[in-house]
């Protein structure tokens, strides 16, 4: 994740941003996403406005499905919490994927979306009586259990419905992903997993219980990670625990080694996906040779983030003797990663034509908070009504947004080689209020 603190002054070149995003370009000075002028966009849907490429979806997916096809058996299971919307999962659905989902909400979208059931990982850890049900019920692929009570409550639940639940242990390697505290996942005192010190215990106990199959292995040890290494390290202890299991008389199906490869927002060098999996391969084909073990992996930012970007308007142009304020209809509201991680993303222009003296702003929202920025000290050339793209929104940005201020949350538009539709309505002032009662 791009550091505020490296940037006192940020400017971006908008050509040299856009040549390493998927269908994004300028074309006669004009931004265009998946072929569709963002000025058609703005003038058919408004602002603010989230925008989605079909297009570098589907080739974002593709990427894991290549570089990983040295190895039988893999399902890429993309992670339902990064975006939502329906036809996001519906492209990445037709196109094979499977899921990673963290709530029965998600997996009502997956399936309504045509999401194959027995391809969803469920993985999360306060799943309750109600959430195994559903997803039993559902005939999911597999449970990711993350504590020992859960495994049991499983149990109980499986046998009451007369099924058999496949469970995989989700065990906390105590890696340090070296990200951002909130979205580190793998370290012991993260709220996730099962700890590397108890599993081989926790197996041992699940076997015991009746209605459970044990058929995988798991790990996610954060987001947004920049390179390989730790990936490796968690591998390294997830084997020793595979090894032994296997001369303890317990065989698996599948590894599955979560998601969390990192995107560039900014200035960022993340491995890339093909640098991901030539350090992982070499391990994972002697696993799928000694013991015959197929690969999940979850990866969510790294397939829609750059296939996405936020449109707004700047409606107030506010010069102060400490600050320049260019004050956007999008806020924390719609973008919350900058108030929430002080996350860096980039914003530049959609219109290059633009006459007007840089200078350095702070792009910010109405929003009553002094948090509500969507970004600081940027070197811009900006008028009123001038539209703005920040790019890399297509992960954690809708399904982040808030009515908090009583603010409709935004349209979302999809993209696809020259023609658009929209697949969520912006809100209506009646929907803030649906289901309330005076």
């Amino acid at each position: 994740m791009a550091d505020s603190t490296k940037h006192p002054t940020l400017t971006i070149d908008p050509h040299t941003h856009v040549a390493d995003l998927p269908f994004i370009h300028y074309q006669d000075n004009t931004l265009f996403i998946d072929n569709v002028s963002t000025k058609t966009l703005t003038q058919t849907y408004g602002t603010p406005l989230y925008v989605y490429s079909k297009n570098a979806l589907l080739a974002n997916y593709r990427t894991y499905v290549a570089s990983f096809a040295p190895l039988s058996n893999v399902q890429i299971c993309y992670a339902v919490k990064s975006n939502s919307n329906l036809a996001v999962l519906a492209t990445l659905a037709h196109a094979g994927a499977g899921f990673d989902i963290v709530s029965v909400g998600e997996l009502a979208r997956v399936l309504k979306a045509g999401g194959q059931a027995q391809k969803v990982v469920y993985s999360g850890v306060g799943k309750t009586k109600n959430d195994i049900i559903t997803a039993l019920n559902a005939g999911i692929g597999c449970f990711n259990v993350e504590a020992m009570s859960e495994i049991e409550l499983i149990s109980q639940i499986a046998g009451r419905l007369g099924k058999t639940a496949p469970i995989a242990l989700r065990i906390n390697p105590d890696v340090d992903a070296k990200t951002h505290p909130y979205i580190s996942t793998g370290l012991k005192e993260d709220k996730f997993g099962i700890s590397h010190d108890n599993a081989i215990d926790a197996y041992h106990f699940a076997n015991t219980l009746p209605n459970l199959d044990i058929i995988g292995i798991d790990c996610h040890i954060g987001s947004q990670l920049s390179n390989t290494q730790p990936f490796v390290d968690a591998l390294d202890k997830i084997i020793e625990l595979i090894d032994t299991l296997h001369t303890q008389g317990i065989t698996l199906d599948h590894i599955d080694l979560g998601g969390g490869l990192g995107v560039r927002y900014v200035d960022e060098t993340p491995a890339s996906v093909s640098e991901y999996a030539n350090a992982l391969l070499p391990k994972l084909l002697d696993l799928q040779k000694k013991y015959g073990l197929g690969l999940h992996l979850e990866p969510g930012r790294n397939i829609c983030a750059n296939a996405g970007m936020l449109l707004t308007n700047v409606d107030v142009l506010k010069p102060t003797e400490h600050k320049n304020f260019a004050i956007v209809d999008a806020s924390m509201c719609e973008l919350i990663r900058p108030a929430l991680y002080g996350s860096v993303m980039a914003v530049i222009p959609t219109d290059l034509s633009t006459i007007a003296a840089a200078k350095v702003w702070d792009v910010v929202g109405s929003v009553c908070e002094s948090s509500d920025f969507l970004a600081k000290n940027r070197t811009l050339a900006l008028n009123v009504d001038d539209t703005l793209a920040i790019t890399g929104a297509g992960a954690y940005g809708f399904v982040m947004a808030s009515n908090y201020n009583t603010r409709p949350r935004p349209a979302e538009v999809m993209c696809d080689d020259g023609s658009h539709r929209v697949v969520r309505e912006r809100e209506s002032l009646d929907d803030l209020w649906r289901g309330e009662s005076v």
